[in-house]
């Protein structure tokens, strides 16, 4: 079994393509129905919540990004990342701060509140 992707489902595609445009300094398609890009060797699909209903067959009750699932990337330096994230004005949730694992991390959410972090783990 190899995991492949990570699928979004949003009320405004193009407004997580700016963000996430912005957070990873990358390109993407811009489609305001289904786009999906990559970072590293994982992809991350953006759907249109009214698409993925019609398309799925199946209604998201109460959607809005819930913080039931932290989507995760590892970076070489993170003290450069949190500087560009206050830029953005993202809403941070934890951190920057080193945990007991030894991961110095931060959690913040994307406009529709998913909860990412970026951690850096200590150098070997």
């Amino acid at each position: 079994m190899l995991f492949t992707d990570i699928t979004l489902i949003t009320e405004d595609v193009l407004n997580l393509v700016d963000f996430y445009e912005e957070l990873f300094g990358i390109s993407i398609e811009k489609n305001d129905v289904h786009t999906q890009f990559e970072i590293g060797s994982l992809k991350i699909t953006l759907y249109s919540k009214r698409a993925a209903e019609s398309n799925m067959g199946f209604d998201f009750k109460q959607y809005n990004g819930t913080g039931k699932m932290t989507i995760g990337f590892n970076l070489d330096e993170i003290d450069n990342e949190v500087l560009k994230l206050k830029g953005l004005g993202v809403e941070f949730v934890a951190g920057p701060k080193t945990y007991p694992w030894g991961a110095k991390s931060v959690h913040f959410r994307d406009p529709d509140g998913n909860i990412i972090c970026f951690r850096c783990w200590p150098k070997v």
